[in-house]
C-alpha cells in the first residue's frame, strides 16, 4: 500500500478512506517518513523540498496557490483539488454577504451593540433611531455574475429564487455547468453589458495569470453608480488601489469581501469577513472526502481526475496489471512505447490524454510487466516516468 502525510487538520471522514483502504497515515510533524502523498489544506509548499517518492498532492479545497504547481509538474507530481465540494458553503455565504449589504445589518448591529456601554433604554433607542438603516429589498434587483463555475452557477440559481433578475458572464462556460444554469439566467454577451447594468456584482473566477488584476479602473468605470460588489473569490483579482478610490468616491456602494485587509477596512462602506467561504463541517467534510476518493484512485488505479497540472485520464480496470505513463505530449510516443511490448504480451485497454505539452497514458495488459519492459519504456526520449499499479 502507500502512505500519506497529512498537513492541517483534515475532516476525519476524509481520512477515514485512507484507514479503510489500509493506507499508513503520517503526521506532518514526523520528519524522517519518506510519504507518497501530501494532503493538505492552506499549508505552504513553495519551500517543501520534495523527496523523490512523493506521487501526489491532494489539496482539500479548490484554490492551489499555496502550492508550487509548476514545480510538481517537472517532477511528475501529480497536484489534486476538490472543485465544487465546498460550493454550497460559499454559495449560502455569498447570498448572506448580499443580504447584510442590502438591509444594513452590519451597521444596525453594530450600532445596538455600542448601546450596551451606555446608561439608556435600548428599546426607545433603537425606536428612535432605526431610520438610520434604512435599506432595500433584493427582489426585482439585478445581479451579475462573473464567472459560472460550480459557485457561481449554485448563486445564480438560488439568486433566481430570491426574485433577483440575473445576468451571468463567462466566456469559458463548461457543458456540465452551462447544464445546470437555470435558464432564467441571462447571458451577458460582454463585460461592459453586465457592468452597466447591476445593483450588485458577485465574482466567482479562479485566481490565475489572466484573472491577477482583472477587475480595475477601466472596468470599475463601465459600472453604474452605487453597485455593490461581492468578492468571495480571491483578493488578487481586484486592484485595490481602483477599488478604494471609487469606494471613497462612492461609485461603488458597498465592498462586501471575504478578504478584509487594514486598508480596506479603513473604509466605512467596507464589510469584511474572515475568510469564511469554506468554513462549515459539510465543506471540509465533502472536500476532504473528494480528494480522498481522487488519490486513492490515482495511487491504487492510476486515474487522474480533478487535477491541476495534468491531464484527466481515467480507464475502467480490464486487468490485473496496469502500467501508467506520463511523457511528452510529441509525435508518434504512443508508436515508441507500443512497439516495445513483446508479441506474447496482449495489451487489454489503454487510453491517452494531453494537456498542452504533457501527456499521461494508461494501459492494461494481461500479465505481470517484467522489469526490462519498465526499464525500456523509461529510455524512450520523451518518457517522465512510468509506474506499475
Amino acid at each position: 500500500m502507500y502512505s500519506v502525510k497529512v498537513f492541517n487538520k483534515i475532516s476525519k471522514k476524509g481520512l477515514d478512506i485512507f484507514s479503510q483502504s489500509g493506507v499508513s497515515i503520517i503526521s506532518s510533524d514526523d520528519k524522517n517518513s519518506n510519504a507518497d502523498v501530501i494532503l493538505l489544506r492552506s499549508h505552504k509548499l513553495h519551500e517543501y523540498k520534495f523527496d523523490e517518492n512523493i506521487k501526489a498532492i491532494g489539496r482539500a479545497g479548490a484554490g492551489t496557490n499555496n502550492i508550487p504547481v509548476d514545480q510538481c509538474t517537472e517532477k511528475g507530481i501529480v497536484v489534486f483539488n476538490s472543485p465544487g465540494a465546498n460550493a454550497n458553503a460559499v454559495k449560502e455565504l455569498v447570498l448572506s454577504g448580499l443580504f447584510l449589504a442590502a438591509r444594513n445589518i452590519y451597521s444596525g448591529l453594530t450600532y445596538v451593540n455600542s448601546l450596551m456601554s451606555r446608561e439608556c433604554d435600548i428599546s426607545s433607542e433603537v425606536e428612535a433611531n432605526k431610520s438610520k438603516f434604512k435599506g432595500f429589498e433584493v427582489q426585482g434587483k439585478k445581479l451579475g455574475i462573473i464567472g459560472l463555475g460550480a459557485i457561481g452557477v449554485l448563486v445564480a440559481n438560488d439568486a433566481i429564487k430570491l426574485g433577483l433578475d440575473v445576468y451571468g458572464f463567462d466566456p469559458y462556460i463548461s457543458v456540465n455547468r452551462a447544464w445546470g444554469l437555470s435558464s432564467r439566467v441571462k447571458q451577458a454577451k460582454t463585460l461592459k453589458e453586465i457592468l452597466s447594468k447591476v445593483d450588485f456584482l458577485s465574482f466567482h473566477m479562479p485566481l490565475n495569470d489572466s484573472t491577477k488584476g482583472f477587475f480595475n479602473a477601466e472596468k470599475i468605470e463601465m459600472l453604474k453608480k452605487d453597485v455593490i460588489l461581492l468578492n468571495f473569490a480571491r483578493p488578487e483579482i481586484m486592484v485595490q488601489e481602483d477599488i478604494e478610490r471609487a469606494l471613497e468616491s462612492e461609485k461603488i456602494k458597498k465592498l462586501v469581501t471575504d478578504f478584509p485587509n487594514n486598508k480596506l477596512l479603513s473604509l466605512p462602506n467596507v464589510i469584511g469577513l474572515p475568510h469564511l467561504g469554506a468554513s462549515t463541517e459539510e465543506a471540509e467534510d465533502n472536500c476532504a472526502i473528494m480528494v480522498a476518493d481522487q488519490i486513492n484512485d490515482f495511487m491504487i488505479n492510476g486515474n487522474i481526475v480533478n487535477s491541476v497540472n495534468f491531464p484527466e485520464c481515467s480507464l475502467e480496470r480490464t486487468s490485473n496489471h496496469r502500467l501508467t505513463i506520463f511523457h511528452d505530449n510529441k509525435p508518434n510516443m504512443i508508436g515508441q512505447i507500443l512497439q516495445l511490448f513483446e508479441d506474447s504480451i496482449n495489451i487489454t485497454e489503454m487510453v491517452n490524454k494531453s494537456r498542452e505539452s504533457l501527456a499521461y497514458t494508461i494501459i492494461d495488459i494481461d500479465q505481470e510487466p517484467s522489469t526490462s519492459l519498465i526499464e525500456c519504456i523509461n529510455k524512450v526520449d520523451g518518457v517522465r516516468f512510468v509506474r506499475k499499479v
